[in-house]
Parts: structure tokens; C-alpha cells; sequence
């Protein structure tokens, strides 16, 4: 997850850590679709009344930033903290909980939201589908007259039998109000970010280390009308 004008991003986005055990990592992106960087921070961590997971997007001011004027080595940044409710874990319903969030960003877009998540998964936990469904209240910049978002969230570990190879990602589906002027206007979005990340580290005793990369798909996005490809290419770093 990573881009300078995100208003709204799953990276809930993210399966990268919904395994039983909890992960701290960190993303470096270099994006070709905009020409700079950017670092992220993501955390998943489970108890018994469910699970919280966040993300810290920082995006990192490029040489056209500076001659603007932006002093500043970060140019914004973008944050989203989650929280999956369950007090029914021993029951038939334990896969279903409650969802709350609240996302936020520099530039004054704030959304908080509430709904339902439905986990899905493999018996060994390498395979792995999460469903919400939310209620949006938009915060400061934006507005949606159809205010609710579908999140979906995948990992797949161990891809093709190959060990260390992990296909991940999220797809957003939220609705928010965009004027375009003369290109016309839309009342929702669709953002999608698949990762694949390869732990190529584990060949030299670095199990930390991960190479691969993102494609930013998305569809009439941070002020932009219709579909736009943005591919990143990436480190990480688990903790």
C-alpha cells in the first residue's frame, strides 16, 4: 500500500498478516505510475476478543516537491486502524465478526466505518479470503451520497508449491462523490492492490527480508476518471 493522494485503501487491506500469529513489518516502494517513494508500516494482532491491524503509508517528497516549495522530506501520509470484534469464537458464527475502522490522511480525509467482516480460510491457514461490508461517515474532505464500502482481502502462501512465494492483496469498493468538470462525475471508486512477495532472504539466513512488488488498479481514484495502472516494485522487512 503506498500513494501520495490515497483517500481510501483497504491495505484493511491486507491478508499479509491475518495467519494466528501476530507480524510487524515494514514496505519500501518505488512507484513508476507518480516517480517517488514510499515506506510502510503495517501490524496485525490477535486475542481472544478478535483482532486489531493497522497501516502507516508515508510518502516521501520528490525533487519537484522541493522545487514547489514543500521543505519537507514526506509529503503526506496516510494511516488505517482496524478492529475485528468476536465474542463467539467457540460457536458456528466464530467467523463472523464485528468490524469498525477509522481511516485518515494529512490532507484532511478522515472515514470512519462500520460493519460486518466474514474470514474465510484453508485448514493449514495458507490460504486465506476476508469479506467486509461497512457503513461510511466521511470526516473533513469528502463526501459519499451512497456511504458504504466493500473490502476483500486475499493471501495465498506458498504459491504454485513454490516455498516462500506469497500472492497477496486487497480490492475497495466505497462510494464517494467525484466531480470530473467536463469529464463528468462518478459516485464511487474502486481501488485494488495486488502484491507479490518472494522471502528470498531464507537462502541466506534472513528470513526477514522479502523482495517483490505491487499494481496499484484502480478506477476513477484520487481525482483521477476511469482506470489507472500503477505498478511498484518493493522491499519488506518482518519482524
Amino acid at each position: 500500500m503506498s500513494k501520495k493522494l490515497f483517500l481510501a485503501a483497504a491495505v484493511a487491506v491486507l491478508a499479509f498478516t491475518q495467519e494466528a500469529k501476530a507480524q510487524t513489518n515494514v514496505q519500501f516502494f518505488y512507484d513508476f505510475g507518480r516517480s517517488y517513494f514510499t515506506t510502510t508500516v503495517e501490524g496485525f494482532y490477535g486475542d481472544k476478543w478478535g483482532d486489531t491491524f493497522f497501516f502507516i503509508d508515508h510518502y516521501y517528497a520528490t525533487q519537484a516537491d522541493r522545487q514547489l516549495g514543500d521543505g519537507s522530506a514526506i509529503n503526506g501520509s496516510y494511516f488505517e486502524i482496524e478492529r475485528n470484534l468476536n465474542f463467539w469464537k467457540d460457536t458456528k458464527l466464530a467467523d463472523l465478526s464485528l468490524h469498525v475502522e477509522y481511516d485518515g490522511a494529512t490532507w484532511g480525509s478522515g472515514v470512519a466505518c462500520i460493519g460486518v467482516n466474514y474470514f474465510l480460510h484453508s485448514k493449514d491457514f495458507k490460504n486465506i479470503f476476508n469479506l467486509a461490508l461497512m457503513y461510511d461517515h466521511h470526516i473533513g474532505y469528502g463526501y459519499a451520497s451512497v456511504p458504504v464500502k466493500f473490502t476483500g482481502v486475499w493471501g495465498m502462501q506458498d504459491l504454485f508449491g513454490l516455498e516462500g512465494l506469497r500472492f497477496s492483496g486487497f480490492i475497495d469498493i466505497w462510494g464517494l462523490d467525484s466531480d470530473f468538470g467536463l469529464a463528468g462525475s462518478s459516485k464511487f471508486t474502486i481501488l485494488t492492490e495486488p502484491q507479490l512477495w518472494y522471502n528470498v532472504g531464507r537462502h541466506f539466513g534472513v528470513d526477514n527480508l522479502h523482495l517483490g512488488g505491487e499494481v496499484e488498479l484502480s478506477y476513477n481514484f484520487a481525482g483521477n476518471k476511469g482506470f489507472m495502472c500503477n505498478p511498484c516494485l518493493g522491499a519488506k522487512w518482518v519482524f
